[in-house]
């Protein structure tokens, strides 16, 4: 695989070109490339580049939901065949969400995409979800994982309120709490007490398995 191929992937989706995209998801699947960097390096790269247009006025919300329907397309593509290449792994259940305050939702939403792909049972909460939800959502579900985004410095601390409640409700123990983000570093990670954070899909499957394992 070229950079060059994953180049082509993003523009595809950033010129909205739904038939050149699905072409690029049926080659990687014909010429069995590692369809996890093509989602992440092709696919993914791309509708965060939508995403960034979209919140610089380039772009409006019907181009932003066609790129984001456009991926998906691609996504139902690749994700049956992305199973049949991974290892067994023991299921575990990921709660997952956007902190209240933040309406980002596409890293989020392409990660847990990617963990399903994996085995993982994973309620996606949405986006704008107040901690308190999160965990009572975490606990309903018997959640292993917490898995929390913050896109924006002032939406973060919400990231904090959810490792402060799981210790005000006696269940530090009981969940395993990763971050994701731009603004998400390890300093931060550290300093809330969490388990980890990760920058983009396949390191949050990575950082789950590890979790999960351990």
């Amino acid at each position: 695989m070229s950079d060059e191929f994953f180049k082509e992937i993003v523009d595809s989706i950033v010129n909205l070109e739904e038939e050149k995209a699905l072409e690029y998801a049926n080659r990687a699947i014909k010429e069995k490339m590692n369809l996890l960097d093509v989602i992440e390096r092709g696919f993914a790269a791309g509708i965060r580049k939508v995403g960034e247009l979209w919140e610089e006025g380039d772009f409006f919300l019907p181009e932003l939901m066609r790129g984001s329907q456009i991926m998906q397309n691609c996504l139902d593509l690749l994700i049956p065949h992305l199973q049949k290449g991974t290892e067994k792994i023991s299921l575990g259940i990921v709660v997952i969400a956007t902190i209240e305050g933040d309406i980002h939702s596409i890293g989020k939403t392409i990660v847990a995409t990617i963990l399903r792909a994996y085995g993982f049972e994973v309620h996606d909460l949405g986006a704008d979800v107040p901690a308190e939800k999160i965990v009572e959502e975490a606990i309903e579900k018997e959640a292993d994982i917490i898995g929390v985004s913050a896109l924006l410095t002032t939406t973060m601390i919400g990231q904090k309120r959810i490792i402060e409640l799981l210790k005000e409700k006696n269940l530090t123990n009981k969940f395993k709490v990763i971050f994701g983000g731009a603004p998400v570093t390890k300093a931060w990670v550290k300093d809330c007490n969490a388990d980890g954070f990760a920058e983009n899909a396949i390191e949050a499957v990575r950082l789950v398995k590890s979790l999960l394992h351990k």
